[in-house]
């Protein structure tokens, strides 16, 4: 057994740490290997999330809040992803749902909180509140560290292109029907809209309708960005999985 161990060692002394093409060709077999034995079982799965009522793709004005909050690069400061710790949990509130997020492409889960978790802000605060944060983020969080996005406020939505935007999701999977795709721009307006009929929340329940920006003579990417924010931790009743979530935490 020491003869076995002694060999290895040398073995890896010498040929390994001396040689950068041979290490590297090792590495990259064992990476592939623990890539297998975690990727390969999902194939055999008919799904790998779990359907939970309530859950929607996201309504064209949402979407387009959405592609937003990406370019502005919101997700390099701000995670949405509440990890099932006791911690995390008291904080922000229920640990994430992997059906949560089965129609983000990509996903906006992040690695790093310069900012709060965003996972559950839907609701947190008034559309007043996330006015005056992009605004003057110093102004409601003193110590934030935030730049200012008051520009949005000013730049009015471009979304000739929201039908593409459906489609190019509906592509991956997303479940946007022909009555969503037609209905895209009307459904986009009809959201800005306080006296909007009920096609929209037809065709995405629960889906709210106000003037967002607190300006009602256009549509604004302040619109779009807080109706996104707005709409984030909602969709789920997190009162089913409350005695669930209590029970993993112990």
């Amino acid at each position: 057994m020491l003869w076995h161990h002694r060999l290895l060692k040398d073995f890896h002394s010498r040929v390994l740490e001396r040689n950068g093409l041979i290490l590297t060709v090792a590495v990259l077999i064992v990476v592939s290997i623990g890539g297998l034995v975690e990727i390969a079982p999902l194939f055999y799965l008919n799904s790998t999330i779990e359907e939970v009522d309530g859950v929607r793709p996201y309504t064209p004005l949402e979407l387009a809040g959405r592609d937003i909050y990406i370019r502005e690069g919101c997700y390099t400061c701000h995670s949405q992803m509440v990890r099932p710790l006791r911690d995390e949990v008291e904080r922000y509130g229920h640990y994430s749902l992997a059906a949560e997020s089965m129609y983000d492409h990509p996903f906006q889960w992040g690695s790093k909180r310069t900012g709060p978790d965003l996972a559950r802000v839907g609701g947190k605060y008034s559309d007043e509140w996330h006015r005056d944060h992009m605004r003057d983020p110093r102004s409601v969080v003193p110590e934030s560290i935030m730049p200012p996005y008051a520009f949005l406020e000013e730049s009015p939505l471009k979304y000739g292109h929201i039908v593409e935007m459906l489609k190019a999701n509906r592509a991956v999977g997303v479940p946007y029907s022909d009555d969503m795709l037609d209905n895209a721009v009307a459904d986009l307006k009809a959201q800005t809209d306080p006296f909007a009929g009920p096609d929209l929340t037809e065709r995405y329940p629960g889906a709210v309708t106000r003037e967002f920006d607190g300006n009602p003579d256009e549509i604004t990417e302040l619109d779009a960005l807080i109706a996104y924010l707005q709409v984030l931790g909602t969709m789920v009743d997190f009162s089913t999985y409350e005695a669930e979530a209590e029970e993993n935490l112990r």
